[in-house]
């Protein structure tokens, strides 16, 4: 049995196009587009990559985008500064501090900082509490994305067992959590798990999001299973280009799930598509609209 390929590119795509259709709607209502903020510190190169294609998005979905980018000697009062005067202004409905941040600034401060109202990420504590006793929140944005695909999947996922390996505060956590509140029977394993290959084995759902390279091996999964790779880490090449993996070994999980998420192109896509659906929902709610449909 070869697994069937979980598109993340295509479904990205689809949600990405009902947004913009949503942001024109939003927009002749309420006279003006959603707005993101996106705040940058610092120089490093992954994260201005990030950086660009979620500002690039914001303007394909005709949001209004709202690019700051700092030097890595701004003091932590600076970035506070800038996030509160981001908090007070209108025409932003989603702030975006991306991560990690320069050892001088306590980033756990700044997210403390964002209204939650605008926490397009979901990471702060009152958005995370939220979740965490089943009341509506904005949620961070790659588990979210994990959802949907698995519910484009399965349908359903009452009662199945799923296993989450990872337990960060951006992935593992709130993956749970949303895992739970469609019923399904929950696992969080991590590096300290005991017999993890023996605990994997039993889900019927495998989220891997540890960020460790191919450490869920094809013989860890049950046969049937549905896998979504959450890892990207990259390997080196003869040629010094290096070759992006998961943390599932692909070629061997392939032949024994059912559906599998590919790396690229599985996750990473809906990431930046659920942060437009975030932006929307919060444009939506700080307007005193309904949620938009079908997000």
């Amino acid at each position: 049995m070869t697994a069937r390929l979980i598109d993340g590119k295509a479904a990205a795509a689809a949600i990405r196009k009902r947004v913009a259709e949503h942001v024109l709607q939003f927009t002749a209502r309420i006279g003006r587009p959603p707005g993101l903020a996106t705040v940058l510190v610092g120089e490093d190169s992954a994260s201005a990559v990030y950086v660009r294609s979620k500002n690039r998005a914001t303007a394909e979905a005709g949001m209004a985008s709202f690019a700051h980018n700092l030097p890595d000697t701004i003091t932590e009062d600076e970035l506070l500064q800038l996030v509160a005067d981001l908090n007070t202004d209108e025409r932003v409905d989603g702030i975006l501090v991306q991560l990690p941040l320069p050892r001088q600034i306590d980033a756990g401060r700044i997210i403390a900082t964002i209204e939650p109202s605008k926490d397009v990420d979901g990471f702060h504590a009152i958005n995370a509490g939220r979740l965490a006793i089943g009341l509506d929140a904005l949620v961070p944005c790659t588990p979210l994305g994990c959802l949907h695909l698995l519910k484009s999947e399965l349908g359903d996922l009452a009662g199945l067992n799923a296993v989450v390996i990872g337990r960060s505060n951006i992935v593992g956590k709130p993956m749970a959590l949303l895992l739970l509140g469609e019923s399904a029977t929950v696992t969080i394993a991590h590096s300290k798990t005991r017999d993890l290959p023996g605990v994997v084995r039993q889900a019927d759902i495998v989220v891997a999001a540890v960020g460790r390279p191919e450490i869920v091996r094809g013989d860890w999964v049950k046969p049937g299973a549905t896998v979504i790779d959450v890892g990207i880490n990259r390997l080196p090449t003869d040629d010094g280009k290096g070759r992006l993996v998961g943390d599932v070994a692909f070629d061997e999980a392939v032949e024994i799930a059912r559906a599998i998420t590919p790396v690229p192109g599985g996750v990473g896509p809906m990431t930046i598509a659920m942060l437009m659906r975030n932006t929307l929902v919060a444009a939506h709610r700080r307007a005193g609209l309904s949620d938009p449909e079908g997000l």
